[in-house]
């Protein structure tokens, strides 16, 4: 999930060098945290949150297939 989340960031940005994403693991709910260049966080966010609100979508949908719970947090 780290990896698909990792990838959608770099597509999105201008500096794709600066996103890192990190796993923080709980018993039902994994964590992910992303951060990006700050002039890069409203193309993370987008919209009124449309774009992080559809990565999170793709996270849930990812996540009911392999039966866990991701959260996604986003590191200013």
């Amino acid at each position: 999930m780290k990896e698909l989340l990792e990838l959608i960031a770099k597509a999105l940005v201008d500096h794709p060098e600066e996103v890192s994403v990190a796993e923080v693991f709980g018993e039902k709910t994994t964590i992910l945290e992303i951060s990006v260049a700050q002039d890069d966080l409203g193309k993370v966010i987008g919209k009124q949150g449309r774009t992080v609100r559809a990565i999170r979508t793709l996270l849930s949908a990812a996540g009911t297939k392999i039966g866990k719970r991701f959260h996604l947090e986003i590191i200013a």
